[in-house]
């Protein structure tokens, strides 16, 4: 059996999916560890016993590490990865370097925004797979931007005469032996890259810690329901945008009901409200078997976790790779977006009609689901990852 390190950064959207693809290697009986800044979130996401090299780093909501609120677009990137991701990278390579040697994995898994992972395996000339928790990088998001692109670029080049070697020519971000995608190019579109490392598994979903109870008996059968969140990491940003979604969503209380995941605001779970139940959490996989329509941001994961159910969505980007996830989503069919800053109330509730009316939003989400659920998920991840360790041996 195969040794798996997987590097991931804390941030619960890049976790999750990996969660499920070292169950199943783990299941299958190889040898499964981690390393991570935040150990503490990784045991809550895959189990108290799950062996956790601690990392030093950054980690969200941490000083130096909170991002404003306002920025968006190249600003909201460059803070990204000048603020976070980068001196992420620079404070995991020791603990990163100590876990693979330790370890000795026969293969990296390093998430796509975990630099380190990648960059101390090719110091150490071990294989490594990139795990693409987001499907952004893969769409051209850069080609009308050359001046940023050349600016990643050199950042990157910094970082491996840092962390890495002068001998490597890996860009951290694209593994040239495996790269797990979890979408399908039915929702990210013709431009999604082909070729023989490449492996489009569609989701990784796994079972989720038990978190407070959900009051199912809220539901109200005779209405459409649907679910309003903004994912966990944008509650900064997120108060205008939610309170439109009240106003918009009680106008339609004799038709729709709403659950609405606000992390600020006090929960109203005592059933006293019968048509918007706002909660800091939701259990959001059970939660959408029953959902009619989602309300997001756009985040990668709640976009294929929607879609994995065939619900279709209104999206509103906030930053990040969030427009480009918002663009594969309109031009697939499943939904329609908004502008996050500027919506209102009246056009908010508009879109949500139309998405909830038209079958051809449906129809589309339909249509992924179909192809997210053929793709193969954690069970297909973790078989990609046994031939890679497998070709090593040889």
């Amino acid at each position: 059996m195969s040794g798996f390190l997987f590097v991931v950064p804390p941030l619960v959207g890049h976790i999750n999916p990996a969660v499920g693809v070292a169950a199943r290697l783990t299941a299958d009986g190889h040898r499964v560890a981690w390393a991570c800044a935040d150990p503490a979130l990784v045991r809550r996401l895959a189990g108290a016993d799950a062996h956790v090299y601690a990392c030093a780093g950054p980690v969200p909501g941490a000083e130096g590490a909170v991002r404003p609120p306002d920025l968006r677009g190249a600003e909201a990137l460059r803070f990204l990865w000048e603020w976070y991701l980068l001196p992420l990278a620079d404070a995991m390579a020791p603990g990163v370097g100590a876990a693979v040697t330790e370890f000795r994995p026969d293969v990296v898994v390093a998430d796509q925004q975990a630099f380190a992972g990648a960059l101390v395996a090719e110091r150490l000339s071990v294989p490594w797979a990139t795990s693409a928790t987001t499907s952004a990088e893969f769409t051209g998001a850069y080609d009308g931007l050359p001046k940023v692109a050349a600016w990643l670029r050199s950042q990157l080049a910094a970082l491996r005469t840092r962390i890495g070697t002068a001998a490597g020519t890996a860009d951290p971000r694209y593994s040239p032996h495996l790269l797990l995608v979890f979408s399908t190019p039915e929702l990210i579109g013709p431009q999604a890259p082909l070729g023989e490392r490449i492996h489009y598994v569609g989701p990784s979903l796994a079972d989720r810690p038990a978190g407070p109870g959900f009051p199912w008996e809220w539901l109200d059968p005779g209405r459409a329901k649907v679910l309003v969140t903004l994912g966990t990491a944008n509650a900064d940003a997120g108060g205008r945008f939610l309170a439109e979604c009240r106003t918009a969503l009680r106008e339609r209380a004799d038709r729709v009901q709403t659950v609405l995941v606000d992390p600020t605001a006090p929960p109203s779970a005592d059933g006293t409200d019968k048509d918007v139940l706002t909660l800091p959490s939701v259990p959001q996989l059970p939660l959408l078997e029953r959902m009619d329509a989602v309300v997001c941001h756009a985040g990668h994961n709640t976009v294929c976790e929607a879609l994995w159910h065939g619900v279709p969505l209104v999206v509103a980007p906030i930053r990040d790779d969030q427009p480009v996830v918002a663009g594969q989503v309109v031009d697939a069919g499943a939904g329609l977006r908004v502008r996050f800053g500027r919506v209102t109330a009246p056009r908010l509730g508009a879109t949500l009609d139309t998405v909830l009316h038209d079958p051809a939003h449906r129809a589309a989400a339909a249509r992924i689901r179909a192809a997210f659920r053929a793709a193969g998920g954690a069970r297909a991840a973790a078989n990609h990852l046994a031939r890679l360790a497998a070709a090593t041996h040889g």
